[in-house]
């Protein structure tokens, strides 16, 4: 069966985002999409500024479900979880704009091309490297233009193959997707239920030094870091591989300095400073993070603190805003606790919450493992469809 070889270009066509003027952002109104929302095949979007939802913008700029984005700027590929050309789909059915620099797949030739089909496509390692391979930039500044983009040749099957490649894939991302809802519900159900406890249940303020164990974070030299597992500790020194939950690794390092523990909470100590994530696995921690574990054994509880406490990105819950902030400074501040006997009962319900969500974690990273495999065999045509 002949596979035909041609460039994007000729199938689809690629555009950068509208460029918004910074003022104009504002906490609430329609989400906008920038390159950092781009994360992990999906769209990000708990932590985006909005504008005026009465701001005129070009309907060609507005999202919709099932639209394929690429982040146009980034690192080179050395640096995974944050560079030029990863892709995702945007799945949600808010309406969104799309930021600059941040690019949009349209006219997709729909005769020729199936958009799923695409989407793995762009999705594979090897497509990534070429697309990566073409910035122009520093480290960390990596730009692509959208006729970079659309200057790579993508092998098509047949129509009918391509959709039976795309069904096959996106199988998996279905039950990844469903196991992601679950995981919101579950963190929704034990929010509420902290929150009950905020509302009705006497509070006495107690430092942080005095609630919880800490640990600060301390960069190994750079050349002990990898991108290989065998028997490295994952590494993170910042907040690029956070998830809503469970911190996701991508970096190793074989000359560990700083260790969080398992279940330690991971807490962000430079810009931005505040977000907080789980660890399922014991790591090595860089500079700027830090590792904190009650000192009673209040792990969930204390979670839900922090969470509330740090309500937004470098803002300290008396509104102070920091781009940095110190162990002395950390551990000085007050939190509002119940006794000890509604933390435990917080704690017991707390925790049966956490390990279903730990489990639906793991099982999504056996899903991406077991489709990532898949995915350049189908694409080749290594394995008949």
């Amino acid at each position: 069966m002949k596979w035909e070889k041609v460039e994007i270009g000729k199938v689809a066509k690629v555009i950068s985002g509208f460029a918004f003027k910074s003022k104009d952002f504002q906490p609430i109104g329609t989400p906008i999409i920038k390159i950092k929302s781009i994360k992990d095949e999906n769209i990000v979007l708990d932590e985006n500024d909005c504008v005026d939802s009465a701001i005129e913008v070009p309907t060609r700029f507005h999202l919709s479900k099932g639209d394929i984005l690429i982040s146009l700027t980034g690192s080179h590929i050395t640096l995974p979880s944050s560079v030029v050309g990863r892709v995702a789909r945007y799945r949600h059915e808010t309406n969104s704009y799309l930021n600059q620099r941040a690019g949009k797949f349209i006219n997709i030739d729909n005769e020729r091309c199936s958009k799923d089909y695409l989407f793995y496509f762009l999705l594979q390692k090897e497509t990534l490297t070429k697309i990566a391979n073409k910035a122009q930039g520093a480290a960390n500044q990596a730009n692509i233009s959208p006729t970079d983009v659309e200057g790579v040749e993508i092998k098509l099957p047949p129509l009918p193959m391509q959709r039976k490649i795309a069904s096959i894939l996106s199988a998996y991302d279905d039950l990844i997707e469903n196991n992601l809802k679950r995981i919101k519900l579950l963190e929704e159900k034990a929010f509420l239920r902290y929150k009950l406890i905020v509302q009705n249940e006497k509070l006495e303020e107690f430092t942080i030094e005095e609630l919880a164990n800490v640990v600060m974070g301390q960069s190994p030299t750079s050349d002990t870091y990898t991108n290989e597992k065998d028997d490295n500790l994952p590494f993170h020194q910042g907040v690029s591989n956070f998830s809503n939950y469970f911190v996701e690794h991508k970096i190793y390092c074989n000359a560990p300095i700083k260790i969080a523990e398992e279940g330690d909470i991971l807490f962000s100590v430079r810009a931005p400073v505040g977000r907080i994530n789980f660890t399922s696995d014991k790591i090595c921690i860089g500079r700027g993070l830090c590792a904190f574990r009650s000192k009673n054994g209040f792990q969930n509880y204390f979670y839900h603190q922090l969470k509330e406490f740090f309500f937004a990105e470098d803002v300290i819950g008396n509104g102070a805003i920091f781009n940095a902030v110190t162990k002395v400074e950390l551990m000085k501040v007050k939190l509002k606790t119940p006794s000890k006997k509604i933390q435990k009962a917080f704690e017991i319900e707390a925790q049966q919450m956490y390990n279903l969500i730990l489990n639906l974690t793991k099982q999504n990273t056996k899903l991406r493992e077991a489709r990532d495999i898949l995915l350049p065999k189908l694409m080749n045509g290594q394995i008949e469809v």
